[in-house]
């Protein structure tokens, strides 16, 4: 199973032109499951129709942004698989009166994928951006993580977590999902796919090379991520590869660059029936 994750930065720049660009490249990566951020969705305009190639089912984020200030209307996020989906479900991020019109949301999909993968929930977690809201990304990351704890329990299956989660492997966030930090009672433990292939080193998605890139020193740099759950003996999905892309030459689609990740059901994981 191919994963990817791209913030798409809206219909900024020139639309047109990165639109051909990033249907291109969506098409060349074939991913299985995709976590978009940044997407938009109005009466006038479905991104996400419009860079997708056929074949794909796609669960949208219904409550998304009025728009202002540099950012277009009806941002949010959206997911899109190769296999149906079973449930939908939308968690408000609002965990604390700084959140204020940002659409920081999780959208969780229930993926029905053929065996022997099985039941894949995936949630596109889009957490809080400003640099001092790390106490509002580890509550979200929280929510979040304690939302799939009960999905999973009630309903067995792999967890992926992907996104742009705006903060990079050595904040409390992201310890919190790797298994290195506790909020409160709650403790979980997520595979990050970098880590898992290329040790500590992380894959820099948000850099100032980019062309696109409007912020000079952005001080988190490694701020995309794709993760699966831990069982008892490690992760249920082993990351065989993983790589960034849309970060080279035409490719380069957004102000960020995007991550693919190709897993294996781990060997020791039995199939999970739908």
């Amino acid at each position: 199973m191919r994963v990817a994750t791209l913030n798409t930065w809206g219909p900024r720049g020139d639309w047109d032109s990165r639109r051909a660009s990033m249907r291109r490249e969506l098409a060349r990566i074939d991913a299985d499951v995709l976590t978009l951020q940044e997407t938009v969705l109005t009466d006038d305009l479905d991104q996400v129709e419009q860079i997708l190639p056929a074949g794909y089912h796609v669960a949208q984020q219904t409550d998304r942004e009025s728009g202002g200030r540099g950012v277009p209307p009806g941002q949010g996020i959206s997911t899109a698989s190769r296999w149906p989906f079973g449930e939908v479900i939308e968690l408000d991020l609002h965990v604390t009166d700084r959140t204020g019109d940002f659409a920081c949301a999780a959208l969780v999909t229930e993926i029905l994928a053929p065996q022997p993968l099985g039941r894949l929930w995936v949630a596109n977690h889009f957490p809080d951006y400003q640099l001092d809201h790390e106490r509002e990304r580890v509550l979200q990351g929280a929510v979040v993580a304690e939302a799939l704890e009960r999905l999973v329990e009630e309903k067995p299956g792999h967890v992926i977590v992907a996104g742009d989660m705006d903060a990079d492997p050595w904040s409390d966030s992201l310890r919190f999902w790797t298994g290195r930090h506790v909020v409160g009672e709650l403790s979980v433990c997520y595979r990050s796919a970098v880590e898992a292939v290329h040790g500590l080193r992380p894959a820099e998605t948000y850099l100032p090379q980019n062309p696109f890139q409007a912020d000079p020193d952005w001080p988190f740099r490694a701020i995309d991520h794709v993760l699966v759950r831990c069982g008892a003996a490690g992760p249920t999905l082993l990351a065989r590869s993983c790589r960034r892309a849309f970060d080279t030459g035409p490719s380069t689609v957004s102000d960020h660059y995007g991550l693919v990740v190709d897993y294996e059901a781990a060997p020791a994981t039995a199939p999970l029936d739908h």
